[in-house]
């Protein structure tokens, strides 16, 4: 009686590493934008904990996120236009949208919009 084998064929087995070493890359890619997230949104809860911030300026507000986000290595969102502020009845709500794009290979782009806020302490209207 002759055995049939069973198995994967080398053709199959390349076509799964590939597969697999393929979304690791992607991975590679997209998992350090996340990261870099979690970092703003920790700035954000930082800010809101932050009792020395009550009635301070928005700049003066601006200026420690941003010593939050130097000692966080989140370089990506340092634009001033990524950060706005809204009044409302409970203090001020500092807004952060930004847009990150990483190549992913040739002309190929993956971008991540990311979009955080937080409502700061009473009393931090400011100007």
């Amino acid at each position: 009686m002759k055995q049939k084998q069973r198995g994967m064929t080398m053709l199959g087995f390349l076509m799964v590493l590939c597969l697999g070493i393929f979304f690791a890359f992607c991975a590679m890619k997209i998992v350090p934008m996340y990261i870099e997230f979690y970092s703003v949104k920790q700035a954000l809860k930082g800010l809101a904990d932050d009792k020395e911030l009550a009635g301070a300026s928005k700049e003066e507000v601006r200026t420690r996120y941003l010593k939050r986000l130097e000692m966080s290595y989140a370089d990506h969102v340092k634009k001033m236009d990524a950060m706005k502020f809204e009044s409302t009845d409970g203090g001020l709500k500092m807004i952060v949208d930004y847009e990150r794009r990483e190549s992913l290979m040739a002309n190929l782009d993956v971008v991540g919009k990311f979009h955080a806020e937080q409502v700061l302490t009473r009393g931090t209207s400011g100007e």
